[in-house]
């Protein structure tokens, strides 16, 4: 699968549309997951830092951390995910799952999608 060129990609397979502060998992880690079967997302108000946790994705296979890619309030979370989880699945760079407040010049530290790519490789 191709990584959308316009977002940002965090070395922990986040991705972040800087457009609207959209985040989300890549493809690729929801191929390592395997069927998504429970999201846990932060409510909105919460404040991370690069690198935190704030939530987490389980699958049939193991549970684990969502990071989020820069520092941020966040400002919508996509309850939808907590009824239908397998979307995640289906269209992963479609499935956001938090919005992020954040500064524009964040997202430094974070991956194109050829680097993300090379990553992943």
């Amino acid at each position: 699968m191709a990584y959308p060129d316009h977002y940002k990609y965090s070395k922990d397979h986040e991705w972040l549309d800087p457009k609207d502060g959209k985040v989300g998992i890549t493809d690729h880690a929801q191929q390592q997951l395997g069927d998504v079967v429970y999201i846990e997302l932060p409510e909105v108000g919460a404040r991370f830092k690069a690198g935190q946790s704030f939530g987490t994705i389980e699958s049939v296979k193991a549970v684990s951390e969502l990071y989020s890619p820069v520092a941020g309030e966040v400002v919508a979370v996509n309850a939808a995910l907590k009824d239908k989880p397998e979307t995640v699945n289906a269209d992963p760079h479609a499935s956001w799952m938090i919005v992020l407040k954040f500064e524009a010049g964040d997202t430094g530290a974070l991956l194109d999608a050829a680097q993300y790519a090379d990553l992943v490789k």
